[in-house]
């Protein structure tokens, strides 16, 4: 079977246990999830979706996403969509099937439609779309750097210079766009007002006593610009006449957005962003164990909680300021503890075929720093190795933070990656080797960790009884009925 028949089928199998086409309202995916927008959450067949060897594990938000790993769910997605698009009509109508499931519905979205929750998710919708091109940028970065120090091709490490550094110059710009589109407003005018923060011109302006500097405020900056920008077009588009709209609101959108941003907004956040900087060092500098310790060991709660999304434009921030984070490579840790945990559940359940599978096709992705398939195909399920996994990142973490109380940072001039793919964005205070070398330690203390606490103290004799027997390997939870999908 070729790659592309296998993905249409694993779309094939996933789409009548989700209720079928009629049923899907919308297809997105993530790293390493299918969201799946659905009107009926009823007609979901949990257990046999569950089943399927190609899902990992399920997760309920405002959406429904099914875990299929990282690759895979990119590929299988666009499958999925055709087949949605392909299908023939449903007995039901799409409005019957809305008005069917619309109180379970409602019930969810109170649940989770919280302003916290809905404040992270718009953080998330702001900053995820940058990954991909901080990703990119920072590897070119890293090999600028390493071609530098060895002296290799001088024609050419300009160029790669460039290439590295003009997305960053501008991620003002790219932060207000999407403020803006997020929050209702017209996404071209924040992005423009946004960009006042780089122009190079604002060098020449005085406010509150001292000259301004291109890029202050930086992507905190651009983000409350853009914001503004969205309540003043709003305030515009009920007050001025629909004659002269297409004059007067862009024009008092940037002018007066872009007279608070100038002389208000660029300073305070320039302020808060310095802040954010000297908070990380100074708390690294002096409590670096026990901050890397708490960080590496709760991280993996944010993760499947969703609150690790606050954290982006922390790292965005420190990334524009000092040309690195100093946090990921702490709370990367977790993601250690995890496969440290899975190997332990690997020789402690020597009988479960189907969650030994599990862990076989997980780990390299856990490898990687994706650890879902690992938290809801494994150790989210059984409970107490979640708890030890926790454990195995703390003492990553705290390995980590102790040479930055020693001097020796480390850091990631991008987010997203984690494990073994951060290794392409590492930076430091301290030569590329050294940096390298403290946080492939810190990984391998995650990894000892996670398997010595799991091996020894994650399972209780109920556990081993419940989970070490004969299954086929079809999934976790052959044997016994599958857990239920992980409330977020």
């Amino acid at each position: 079977m070729s790659t592309d028949d296998k993905n249409r089928a694993i779309a094939a199998a996933i789409l009548p246990l989700v209720g079928g086409a009629g049923n899907i309202s919308s297809v997105a995916h993530c790293m390493t999830r299918l969201r799946l927008g659905l009107r009926d959450r009823s007609l979901v067949r949990d257990e046999a979706l569950k089943a399927l060897p190609s899902v990992m594990g399920v997760v309920e938000d405002d959406t429904y996403q099914i875990v299929l790993g990282p690759g895979t769910v990119a590929r299988v997605t666009p499958e999925f969509e055709a087949l949605v698009a392909e299908a023939p009509a449903p007995p039901h109508t799409a409005e019957e099937l809305a008005d069917r499931g619309a109180a379970l519905k409602e019930a969810r979205k109170a649940k989770n439609a919280t302003p916290f929750k809905l404040f992270l998710r718009r953080i998330a919708n702001i900053f995820v779309p940058l990954i991909p091109a901080l990703i990119g940028c920072g590897i070119i970065a890293g090999l600028n750097g390493l071609l530098i120090n060895l002296g290799w091709l001088p024609g050419v490490t300009p160029a790669l210079a460039a290439m590295a550094s003009g997305f960053m110059a501008l991620i003002a710009v790219f932060v207000g766009y999407n403020t803006a589109k997020e929050f209702g407003g017209t996404a071209i005018l924040g992005g423009a007002v946004a960009a006042i923060i780089v122009f190079p011109g604002v060098a020449k302006i005085d406010a509150f006593g001292q000259t301004l500097s291109p890029g202050q405020g930086g992507v905190l900056g651009a983000l409350g610009a853009a914001v503004l920008a969205v309540y003043v077009e709003k305030w515009c588009r009920r007050w001025v006449p629909e004659s002269l709209d297409v004059l007067v609101t862009p024009t008092l959108t940037v002018l007066i957005s872009g007279l608070v941003t100038i002389f208000g907004l660029m300073y305070v956040a320039g302020e808060v962003s310095r802040a954010i900087g000297d908070a990380a060092d100074w708390l690294l500098a002096n409590a670096g164990a026990g901050a890397g310790l708490v960080l590496g060991g709760l991280f993996l709660p944010l993760v499947m909680l969703g609150l690790h999304q606050a954290l982006i434009p922390i790292h965005t921030t420190l990334i524009e300021q000092q040309g690195y984070t100093v946090l990921l490579p702490i709370l990367a840790m977790a993601g250690a503890g995890q496969v440290g945990a899975a190997l332990a559940v690997y020789l402690k359940l020597p009988r479960n075929g189907s969650i030994r599978r599990t862990i076989r096709s997980a780990l390299p992705a856990g490898f990687l720093g994706v650890g879902e398939p690992l938290i809801y195909g494994v150790s989210l399920p059984l409970g107490r190795p979640f708890v030890t996994a926790c454990v195995g990142g703390a003492f990553g973490g705290g390995f980590v933070g102790l040479f930055s109380m020693l001097g020796d940072k480390v850091g990631s001039t991008a987010i997203g990656p984690s494990g073994w793919a951060l290794f392409p964005l590492l930076d430091g205070n301290r030569g590329l080797g050294e940096t390298i070398a403290i946080y492939a330690g810190g990984l391998l203390v995650g990894y000892a960790a996670g398997f010595v606490a799991t091996y020894f103290f994650g399972f209780s004799k109920e556990l081993l009884a419940e989970f070490d027997v004969e299954t086929e390997e079809t999934g976790v939870g052959a044997a016994e009925p599958a857990p239920e999908p992980v409330k977020v």
